[in-house]
């Protein structure tokens, strides 16, 4: 029995309030948490406390297939309670901005830029602690994202990306601060925050796991916090270990390239991030196929599972033909 439940009873709590009409898988594939009802801080502190802890798998096939001698290790970010990484991103931003008294419960609307994940995480982040939430998100984002923001009573915002780009998106962001009082904005490219998230979980999670054997940390840049906070990390674990930074070739900014659109989501912004500690990186690469990595561990992040993107190109083909087959009855 837990330690709320034996003094606990029924008449003790005040009205159940709901948060989730979902189930939220944690653990290494054996426990299921169905969080449906959330009662009071005991229970917003046990939902909080599913976020981070990640396995690690090797991907023994995908090296023998295609003849890589390394090892490759992926870190499995959908078993966050949101099922992207950015959930950790988003607890320490906003219990940042709570440590400093900047955001106050049930006083503070939190706003972010967001193509999605960040958005998501924001949402059940900010459930938990009774904050109101707006994203502002491109309009060209797949809709699954916007579905799920919606249904976690999210108001979203769209704004067109052929005007003015990211700027188009910044710029409403101000219109909301001077149109909404008490509002603060959760801005992942300049919150030191971001990065301080990895350096506490992610960085120590991935040594522990690894038992500290990791030569190569191998990371897409979107925000930076992921690179910058891993990385400083293992590099502060062990000087030797190798950063490798991967960018969309169509909008390779960070390699001194300039900003295009590209099909990627949630990486390459069009910009070099703020937080983004490009001194620690060893590489930066579009693609990568080392002999000298012969025999070494190389760590990488799945960021984010494949069904928030079954409306994008990556599965345009097996989308089509389902139609396809549907239509023939």
């Amino acid at each position: 029995m837990h330690a709320w439940d034996q003094d606990e009873t029924q008449a003790q709590i005040d009205g159940p309030r709901l948060i989730l009409d979902c189930v939220l898988q944690r653990g290494c594939g054996k426990l299921t948490i169905s969080l449906l009802v959330v009662w009071e801080a005991r229970f917003e502190w046990l939902a909080l406390q599913l976020i981070g802890w990640t396995p690690l798998i090797e991907m023994k096939n995908i090296a023998k297939k295609d003849g890589i001698n390394a090892r490759l290790i992926g870190k499995i970010e959908p078993y966050q309670p949101l099922s992207s990484v950015k959930d950790r991103s988003t607890l320490r931003l906003i219990e940042d901005a709570e440590e400093k008294n900047l955001i106050l419960p049930g006083m503070t609307t939190l706003v972010a830029v967001t193509s999605g994940n960040l958005g998501i995480g924001v949402a059940f982040v900010a459930v938990q602690k009774g904050y109101r939430f707006i994203a502002v998100m491109p309009a060209k984002i797949t809709i699954d994202k916007q579905i799920l923001l919606r249904y976690l009573g999210v108001e979203v915002i769209l704004v067109d990306p052929a005007i003015n780009g990211f700027k188009g998106l910044l710029d409403r962001v101000e219109q909301l601060k001077n149109e909404i009082e008490n509002v603060y904005v959760i801005d992942q490219f300049t919150n030191p925050a971001n990065p301080d998230a990895h350096f506490r979980w992610t960085g120590p999670e991935i040594w522990k796991d690894t038992e500290g054997k990791v030569d190569i940390f191998v990371a897409a840049s979107g925000s930076g916090g992921t690179l910058t906070g891993t990385g400083r990390y293992l590099k502060m674990k062990n000087p030797s270990v190798k950063l490798i930074c991967v960018e969309p070739a169509e909008s390779a900014v960070i390699s001194g390239g300039e900003p295009a659109y590209h099909k990627i989501q949630g990486i390459g912004p069009g910009f070099v991030p703020e937080i983004l500690d490009t001194s620690q990186i060893d590489e930066i690469i579009t693609v990568v196929a080392r002999e000298e990595n012969k025999g070494k561990m190389i760590v990488t992040m799945f960021s984010s599972g494949g069904e928030r993107y079954l409306n994008s190109e990556l599965f345009a083909q097996v989308k089509e033909e389902c139609v396809n087959m549907n239509m023939a009855f």
